[in-house]
Formats: C-alpha cells, sequence, structure tokens
C-alpha cells in the first residue's frame, strides 16, 4: 500500500456523521497504492457543526505534517454539505466499500454501523456495491442506542465492549424497539442483573439484526465491520459468535483504523476523481 513520492498526489476525506466526523489524509499513486498520512476523530458533542469540521481538518493536517494548499483533492462523505472547502462528495456506501476493501483485501462483504443505522453491503474486489439493505428507522441496532444504554448504567461508550467480554449469563433483550429496548434495560438493573451481562445480551440482539441484514444480501466469506461502533469488541465478537450459532459461511474481519473507512474511501475517490478531470483537460488543452 506504499505510494510512489513522484507520481502520487495529497487527498483528504471527510466523514461527516450524526455524533463524529472522521478525517483522513493520504498519499495516492497514480496505481491506486496509497499511504494514509494522518487520521483525526472529532467528537461533535452539541458544538457548531461548521466549527467541527474546520477545527478537526486542520487537526489532522497538522498530525500528517501538511500544509492545506498541498492537497489536490478534498472530498466530503456521509452529511458533507457544510463542508464548504471540499471539492467533490460520495455516497456514504461507496466510501465504505472503498474504505473497507483498502483496509482488509479480500472482503467479499461489510457491515457499516453508525450512530443512526446499519447497513450491509455486498462488494466486489474493486469495492463495487452488488447490494445492500439497511436497518429499518428504529435505532435499537445503532450507536446511539448503545450510548443511551452506556449512560443509563453510568459507563464511558469505549468500556462497553469490555465490559461485555466479561459477561457470564448474557441477559436476552426480546424488543427490536429502541424505546422498549431501553426500559428492558431498567428493569434489568432493577433485577440485579450485572452491566456485563446486560451489554453483552444488548449485543447479541444488535448482532442478530445485523447477521438478518448479511443473510438478506447474500453475504458470505469475509465480511468487515466499519463505522463508529467497529472499534467495540464486544460487538464484534457477539457478531462473531451468531455467525458461529446460525452456521453462515462468513468471517467478521475489523481494522485498528475501521472507523475511518468512509474518510479513507472518501480520499481514494477523490485522488481518482481528480486524476481523471486532468486528463480530460490534458485532453481538451
Amino acid at each position: 500500500m506504499n505510494a510512489k513520492a513522484e507520481d502520487s498526489i495529497l487527498a483528504a476525506g471527510v466523514d461527516v456523521g450524526s455524533s463524529a466526523v472522521k478525517f483522513a489524509l493520504a498519499r495516492i499513486a497514480a496505481e491506486g497504492t496509497a499511504n494514509v498520512l494522518g487520521l483525526h476523530n472529532e467528537r461533535i458533542r452539541r458544538r457548531d457543526l461548521r466549527k467541527v469540521i474546520r477545527e478537526g481538518y486542520e487537526a489532522a493536517l497538522e498530525a500528517a505534517g501538511v500544509r492545506q494548499n498541498e492537497i489536490a483533492y478534498t472530498a466530503s462523505t456521509g452529511e458533507g454539505e457544510l463542508v464548504d472547502f471540499r471539492r467533490g462528495h460520495f455516497y456514504g456506501m461507496t466510501t465504505h466499500a472503498r474504505g473497507a476493501v483498502f483496509l482488509m483485501p479480500g472482503t467479499g462483504a461489510l457491515i457499516d454501523i453508525g450512530a443512526l443505522h446499519a447497513r450491509a453491503m455486498r462488494v466486489d474486489e474493486r469495492s463495487r456495491v452488488l447490494a445492500y439493505r439497511m436497518t429499518s428507522q428504529c435505532a435499537s441496532g445503532s450507536g446511539q442506542f448503545l450510548e443511551n444504554v452506556a449512560r443509563y448504567l453510568g459507563i464511558m461508550l469505549e468500556d462497553v465492549g469490555p465490559l461485555s467480554c466479561e459477561a457470564k449469563n448474557p441477559e436476552s433483550v426480546s424488543s427490536i424497539c429502541a424505546v422498549l429496548a431501553e426500559t428492558d434495560v431498567i428493569n434489568m438493573v432493577s433485577r440485579g442483573i450485572s452491566r456485563s451481562d446486560i451489554l453483552k445480551g444488548i449485543h447479541l440482539s444488535m448482532a442478530g439484526r445485523y447477521t438478518k441484514l448479511l443473510r438478506s444480501i447474500d453475504a458470505s466469506g469475509d465480511v468487515a465491520i466499519t463505522g463508529g461502533l467497529a472499534a467495540d469488541i464486544g460487538l464484534c465478537r457477539a457478531l462473531e459468535e451468531k455467525i458461529a450459532d446460525e452456521k453462515l459461511a462468513m468471517r467478521v474481519r475489523t481494522h485498528p483504523d475501521s472507523i475511518y473507512a468512509g474518510a479513507i474511501g472518501a480520499a481514494l475517490w477523490g485522488a481518482h476523481r481528480h486524476r481523471v478531470l486532468a486528463r480530460r483537460t490534458e485532453v481538451v488543452a
């Protein structure tokens, strides 16, 4: 994945989500190989979104040791209309597919788990999306639901995964409605169920929804997890267990940079578009 300096360009990707904005800076060669120079994750936390985007972008540039005028193409994805310095925008499924295949070569499907929804995609080796399916409007399979549960249990979101892995007797969550599921959690706490068992039960419930999505698109082989919850080790393990229980021909894959897949994919597609536009300009000239 190394890019030759003499024929490479610098590109940036900005993935604007509901709860955080992710940034990726990469040096990308003409043949498509790339070096990711810098990654940055900026939580929104009720701040002005334009300011969050600008400050996060500047932090990513500084971390990578790159000046803004050196960036050949900046691409946005997600809810990117507020990225006023972008040159182009790419649809989220397209960028997550590209980022997943880049980070985890051999990926045949992926599930992008964000703050408000999850979506499963089947892709080819060129990261083309061949089929997809999204969760319904109910948020019980999303990051926001899990964040609400963590807040009620009095724990940090980053502690959810490790605690879930400590579970001994997971308590099942029967409801697929986020509001009713949170009511289930309140009842569990009143019954003295441990936080670990509650969280593992929630993870298994979410994983059950994801396996249905994956089956609906005929996913098989390596399944990558991207999006904000890709870093939740408890959720990843629960999905592995569900896939094993249902004897599905799938293998869950994650990467330390999985949460940045959308931003990385945007940078890669941005570099590709930049070169296409440059070739067209040369032809006209």
